[in-house]
């Protein structure tokens, strides 16, 4: 199993991307049996992201979410079985969880953000968001985390972001500070995630379970 053959089934079942990187240092410490992380991403549907307004999501947008989330844990369980039958042990990363007694609030076992970066597929935006470099933020992420070891020399990208805060003007929950991400950088210097989530409870239950907001994705000149 070559890392052409990985991506190349990835491709096929949807993928828009994959990415490879050694992650063996941002691991905690039960899962550094498995330092390389196959990063990949569902290119999101410009149609239903654009129909997003300035004050709340969309009915479609949450079922759209639901749906590219499903796929990308088909996928991880995909590679998964895949690597297993080769010998190599894989571990899945869920497309959007959040571990409710985590050391770090509304985050999940690993954050998939984290594998984009080292794999040099793009930035953190001033949203907080990943900015995937040739599809910006309308990208979802999926990992895979494995012992399979990987060619992973990759240059981190820079924010591309510069002047630009129509993210930060149009988040309705005043969520983000508009700081430049660097990386390395903590998330909340550039987001305040317990705002976001109690203002897309409150707001946005009736939509999809206060789950989905969007509305930082659709305003994102970069795509």
């Amino acid at each position: 199993m070559s890392q052409k053959e990985l991506t190349d089934m990835i491709m096929n079942s949807g993928g828009a991307f994959v990415g490879f990187s050694d992650v063996r240092e941002r691991l905690p410490e039960y899962l550094k049996a498995y330092p390389y992380a196959i990063t990949y991403g569902i290119k999101l549907s410009d149609a239903i992201i654009d129909e997003i307004s300035e004050e709340q999501p969309t009915y479609t947008y949450f079922n759209h979410y639901r749906s590219v989330n499903f796929l990308i844990d088909q996928i991880g369980l995909n590679v998964l079985l895949t690597l297993q039958k080769q010998g190599y042990s894989a571990y899945t990363i869920a497309a959007s969880q959040s571990i409710p007694d985590s050391n770090t609030p509304y985050s999940g076992v690993f954050p998939h953000k984290t594998g984009a970066i080292a794999s040099g597929l793009g930035w953190i935006g001033k949203n907080g968001l990943f900015i995937h470099k040739d599809f910006g933020p309308r990208v979802r992420l999926g990992t895979v985390l494995t012992d399979m070891e990987f060619q992973t020399d990759h240059q981190t990208m820079e924010s591309q972001c510069g002047s630009c805060n129509r993210c930060v003007d149009a988040c309705p929950a005043k969520a983000l500070t508009g700081t430049q991400w660097e990386y390395g950088m903590e998330r909340e210097t550039l987001v305040d995630p317990q705002a976001c989530s109690v203002y897309m409870n409150k707001n946005f239950k009736h939509i999809g379970r206060g789950s989905v907001c969007g509305i930082c994705i659709k305003v994102c000149p970069y795509k």
